[in-house]
């Protein structure tokens, strides 16, 4: 919760993103570090949110222009509220929120325990909807942009990620709701599908069958996986033009016409592959995928859970 920057306010000549303020949730590592220093290269002055505040720190030294980190769990309301003053006392109100924090589980619906399951959807769907609910006043006054990270995961859901697959459904559809009411007051909602990223989530895929084998039957140039770096780049460009979808890789957008046939093509690679597979075998992990996830689910039980107010 401290300033780690370079003092004063570096401002780089032209550019719609300069000398604005960005907060980017899940900022610790990942897709959003890298979107962070990312957005601090274009010349704006970011905040970075998130659970590990060492490695929020390590990254935040590391950016050109002035920010700020601050520790906070976004499913608690009150850490989220004092997040929003934070920011707009020591940087100015917010111009571009990127609702990115996130974190998944792996495994059998009827093997995992049933708060494991309840934090995927509080982070990744609640918690989205709180970081809009505490800054969306400064938004109003910027007219700025507000930018939901979202997933293929959205498009078809597959078996053994039940609890991600239906909180990235429904941060588009809450993302889709929100544009509706905030447009009239200046202030743009854009979605963002990414796909396969080099992230630490997502290291232990070969332990998960129904996700290796989803990625072996998708074409040659859908299974690439890009790096955290490439897709903030992605982002980014979203943001400048505050596009209302933002597709990383960009050929995701002709996958929009398609949606339709997904959840059939999803199930029947996934039924193929539970079918060849002994239930005592699938359900010998259910694990929180990734360090972040990790560390957000072992802050969580060591505390209690969060504050609700």
């Amino acid at each position: 919760m401290r300033d780690t920057s370079p003092a004063g306010r570096h401002r780089h000549p032209g550019g719609p993103l300069q000398g604005r303020v960005a907060v980017v949730t899940g900022a610790a590592r990942g897709i959003g570090a890298a979107l962070a220093r990312n957005l601090s290269d274009a010349g704006m002055l970011v905040a970075l949110l998130g659970r590990e505040e060492a490695s929020l720190r390590g990254t935040a030294a590391t950016l050109p222009n002035r920010s700020i980190c601050f520790e906070a769990d976004v499913t608690d309301n009150a850490a989220l509220q004092a997040a929003a003053r934070h920011v707009e006392e020591n940087l100015g109100p917010a111009s571009v929120v990127a609702a990115n924090a996130g974190i998944a589980v792996g495994g059998p619906f009827d093997r995992t325990p049933a708060d494991l399951w309840q934090r995927v959807i509080d982070v990744n769907l609640t918690g989205s909807a709180n970081t809009a609910r505490a800054f969306l006043p400064q938004l109003t006054r910027t007219q700025g942009y507000f930018l939901q990270v979202a997933s293929t995961a959205a498009l078809g859901s597959a078996p053994l990620m039940s609890a991600y697959c239906a909180s990235k459904a429904g941060v588009e559809s809450f993302a889709l709701a929100l544009r509706g009411e905030v447009e009239p007051d200046g202030v743009a909602v854009g979605i963002a599908y990414v796909h396969w990223t080099g992230t630490d989530m997502i290291s232990s895929i070969d332990d998960h069958p129904v996700l290796q084998a989803l990625r072996r039957h998708q074409p040659r140039f859908a299974r690439r996986i890009r790096s955290p770096e490439q897709v903030a780049e992605w982002l980014a460009n979203g943001i400048r033009h505050r596009s209302p979808y933002v597709y990383a890789p960009p050929w995701l957008r002709w996958c929009q016409p398609l949606r339709p046939l997904f959840p059939a093509i999803v199930a029947r690679i996934a039924r193929r592959e539970l079918h060849t597979r002994a239930r005592s075998e699938l359900a010998t992990d259910v694990d929180v995928m990734g360090p972040g996830g990790l560390a957000d689910w072992r802050a969580y039980r060591s505390t209690g859970g969060p504050r609700r107010g």
